[in-house]
Parts: C-alpha cells; sequence; structure tokens
C-alpha cells in the first residue's frame, strides 16, 4: 500500500523542483544576455551563425563599449576575388605593401584564423577572424595604442565589415567596404573620461580604418597600372612565398608598361 507522503518528504520535493527551475531559468537567461542584435549601424548581420563561444566575448564589448563608429563606405579599386585573398592573408598584404613603399605594416599568423599586426604608427595587436561569408566577415581584435595626444592605452574592438562588388566608370569591378566598430578601453579610469576621450578615441579609430582601407585601395591601383612592378616586387629577394607569387601570375594577367604613373583614384563611391 502507498504511503501518505510526510510534510518533510514533500518540502524535500518541492526544494527539488524548485532547484532544477531555478539552474532552467540561469541558463536560459545566460544563454540570453550573451545574445547578439543583428543590427549594427544600418546594417544587418547573420550573428546567429556565429560560433557559440565567440558569442558571449563580442557581447561583453559591445554592451559596454566606450565608442561605436560606422566608416565607409570606402572603394578599394580590387577585384573581389583579389580583395578576398589579401583579407586572408594579411601577412602577404603587408608584405606587398612595404615593398612597394605604401606603407609600415607587418603582421604574422598566430593560430587559426588569427593574426598579429603593426601599423607602424603606434597601433599594434592581434585580429581574430570570427566570422565570414560572401558578404560580411566580423573580427575581434585585442591591441593597444601610442601618441602623442593618448597615453598608452589597450582595449578590445569587435569589428562587422560588409563588402559589396561594384563597377567603376571603366567597367573594371570594384569592392566598397562598410565597417561598424565598437571599441572597449580596458582602462576603467579611461573608460570614466569617455566624454572627454570619446572625440579623440573616435577619431583615431575612424583615421585608422580609413586609412588602412585606402592603403589597400592604393595596391589594387598599382596592381592596375603597374602589374610588372609589383611582380618584381614581389618576387625580390628574398621572395614572397611561391603560393603568393602563383596567384599574384594569375590575376595580374598579361604585363603592362611599368614605367607609367600610378594615378590618385578617389575612393569615395
Amino acid at each position: 500500500m502507498a504511503r501518505d507522503f510526510t510534510w518533510e518528504q514533500g518540502a524535500c520535493c518541492w526544494a527539488i523542483l524548485l532547484g532544477v527551475a531555478l539552474v532552467l531559468f540561469a541558463g536560459t537567461a545566460g544563454a540570453e544576455s550573451c545574445s547578439l542584435s543583428p543590427v549594427h549601424g544600418d546594417l544587418t548581420f547573420p550573428v546567429e551563425r556565429i560560433p557559440s563561444d565567440w558569442t558571449c566575448q563580442l557581447h561583453k564589448i559591445i554592451k559596454s563599449h566606450t565608442t561605436v563608429t560606422q566608416v565607409g563606405p570606402i572603394r578599394v579599386a580590387m577585384s573581389e576575388p583579389l580583395y578576398r585573398y589579401l583579407l586572408g592573408e594579411p601577412p602577404f598584404a603587408a608584405s606587398l605593401i612595404r615593398r612597394l613603399g605604401l606603407g609600415s605594416y607587418h603582421s604574422q599568423a598566430w593560430g587559426e584564423r588569427r593574426f598579429w599586426g603593426d601599423d607602424g604608427e603606434g597601433t599594434k595587436g592581434f585580429v581574430q577572424l570570427v566570422y565570414e561569408d560572401a558578404e560580411s566577415r566580423i573580427y575581434l581584435l585585442d591591441g593597444s595604442h601610442d601618441s602623442r595626444l593618448l597615453p598608452h592605452i589597450t582595449g578590445k574592438a569587435v569589428v562587422f565589415l560588409r563588402m559589396a562588388v561594384v563597377r567603376d566608370q571603366q567597367g573594371n569591378e570594384d569592392m566598397d567596404s562598410t565597417m561598424v566598430v565598437y571599441t572597449r578601453l580596458d582602462n576603467r579610469v579611461l573608460s570614466g573620461l569617455v566624454s572627454f576621450l570619446h572625440p579623440l578615441i573616435r577619431g583615431m579609430v575612424t583615421s585608422k580604418l580609413q586609412k588602412g582601407v585606402k592603403t589597400v585601395h592604393r595596391l589594387g591601383v598599382a596592381m592596375r597600372q603597374q602589374p610588372s612592378r609589383v611582380l618584381r616586387e614581389a618576387e625580390q629577394p628574398p621572395p614572397l612565398p611561391e603560393p603568393h607569387l602563383v596567384f599574384l601570375r594569375t590575376v595580374l594577367g598579361p604585363p603592362l608598361d611599368s614605367t607609367q604613373t600610378i594615378s590618385p583614384v578617389s575612393t569615395t563611391p
């Protein structure tokens, strides 16, 4: 015969049920607290496709960001295959830019889809590619900056990049890039001075992004107008890795007059 529950047994059951409910609620709340909005600036990104182990890291930066900046669209004189190749190979792109005298960028591979970079002007750090598809990329940055106007600052950033294929007046394939960047300073004191530092930090972020994209644009112009020179510089001892040289020979096509001057091309759509 079944025995009646005692008061103690009933209280124990309720305690167990309450405990289970709290655990389930905590798990749900944790998942919700790390959710990301798909809308950033005036762009929409498929954030539901971001690997779950990155979602919370991005959420923390976006939720407590120091500044948010949107830049673009900025036009790059480069075909889509070439643009995507350089995005995926920062060390190669940086080496080519230095050899052509277009900038002082340095980069090294540092694990899976992770790169270290230095722009030669006080900004350095790690860049992690978190997500990519046909038109979007999402990056997580962790680095530092030194300048006369700002003290040594460290921080993290989330970069949402949107790419679009366009055509110039001559029918050449170009790329438009638009970025939304959330920056969070590590130093709480500096973060507390956001009202004072906001213009400086936002200006610095905007300047760095614009300069980086415009440098790639100048590289694209050089490849179109002086392909022989670009190949020659890439092959100078020590030559760049052979797979990169093979790619360059393929995309640059028949050499043109390598003595013509590189003309400035507007990066404004």
